[in-house]
């Protein structure tokens, strides 16, 4: 009987459970970060490629 309100008094899964939310919580704000910023940072890094090319030749 003791094992079983030991077991009911254990805070680790609830922590974990908290952890695992976050973690969800935290990809999928680099995910939405990306799909709105990577088009921006493509066309960026294709200006500094062209501006090489010309400043090269």
């Amino acid at each position: 009987m003791k094992r079983l309100f030991s077991c009911l008094h254990d805070d680790s899964a609830v922590t974990a459970i908290e952890y695992a939310l976050l973690a969800s919580l935290l990809a999928v704000a680099v995910v939405a970060s990306i799909s709105l910023v990577g088009d921006q940072v493509l066309l960026m890094y294709g200006h500094i490629k062209d501006q090489i090319i010309l400043a090269l030749s």
